[in-house]
C-alpha cells in the first residue's frame, strides 16, 4: 500500500493521521509548518456584528485578547472550526459546510465582521459583508521532513495553497508523488509534473482522506 504523506501543522496533522489510520491506511507525518501565535491589538468589539473564523488555529493562538471579544457571535467555516470555539466559550451562530465563500454567502450583506485570520490568507472573493482581518497566528517553516526523501511512490495530502509552494519547492524528482489537494488554488500552488494529481470536491479533511484511500488501494485511475 502507498504510504500517505501528511504535510499539514500540529495539532492538525495528528488528527488527520487517526483519520487515516481507521480508513486501513499508512500515515506518515511530515509537517511543513509549526503554528505559532503572534501579538495582535483587539479592536473594539461594538464596531462588529460577529467574529468571522476560517480555521481553529485562530481560536487556539488567539490568545487572552479573544477574552473581549466573547460577546460576538462566531461565524465558523467548517465542524472544526465551530467545535474550537465553542470550546473557547464562544456562541456559534452559524457553521458552514464548504469553503469560506460559501458560508458568506448565507449571511446577509449588512454584517460587520472581524476576521481573525492567519498570516498567509486569501481575502474572500465576493463577499457583500465589511470584513475586518486581524492577524492573530501564522504558520513558521520548519526544516524540510526527511520523510520527503525516504518516503517512495507516496501519496501527499496538500492542506493549502501554501503547503503546494513549498512542497514544489523541496521536491525536484515529482513522478512517483501523487498529490491530492484541499482546493483548486491548493493544487495549482503544486505545479507540475507529479504522477496524479486529485481535487477534493469540497475542503474537507473527510473527502481529502476518501481521494488519499483510493489512490493508497489502488481503486483510483493512476
Amino acid at each position: 500500500m502507498r504510504p500517505v504523506l501528511i504535510l499539514r501543522p500540529e495539532p492538525g496533522a495528528s488528527a488527520t493521521a487517526a483519520r487515516a489510520r481507521q480508513l486501513g491506511l499508512e500515515p506518515v507525518l511530515a509537517p511543513l509548518f509549526a503554528v505559532e501565535p503572534v501579538a495582535w491589538k483587539v479592536p473594539e468589539p461594538a464596531g462588529f456584528d460577529a467574529l468571522l473564523l476560517t480555521s481553529a488555529n485562530a481560536v487556539r493562538h488567539g490568545g487572552r485578547g479573544l477574552a473581549a471579544l466573547a460577546g460576538l457571535p462566531v461565524h465558523a467555516v467548517g465542524g472544526a472550526t465551530a467545535e474550537a470555539a465553542k470550546g473557547a466559550g464562544f456562541k456559534v451562530a452559524s457553521t458552514g459546510s464548504g469553503d469560506v465563500a460559501d458560508l458568506l454567502s448565507s449571511l446577509p450583506p449588512s454584517l460587520n465582521l472581524l476576521h481573525l485570520a492567519g498570516e498567509d490568507r486569501r481575502e474572500p472573493e465576493g463577499a457583500r459583508q465589511r470584513i475586518v482581518a486581524v492577524t492573530v497566528y501564522r504558520s513558521a517553516l520548519l526544516p524540510p521532513p526527511d520523510a520527503l526523501a525516504e518516503v517512495a511512490n507516496a501519496v501527499a495530502l496538500v492542506h493549502s495553497p501554501r503547503a503546494g509552494r513549498r512542497l514544489a519547492e523541496l521536491v525536484d524528482r515529482r513522478e512517483s508523488l501523487s498529490i491530492v489537494a484541499i482546493s483548486p488554488a491548493a493544487a495549482e500552488a503544486c505545479g507540475a509534473g507529479w504522477r496524479t494529481v486529485a481535487i477534493a470536491e469540497k475542503p474537507s479533511d473527510e473527502l481529502l482522506l476518501s481521494l488519499a484511500a483510493q489512490l493508497c488501494k489502488g481503486s483510483a485511475q493512476q
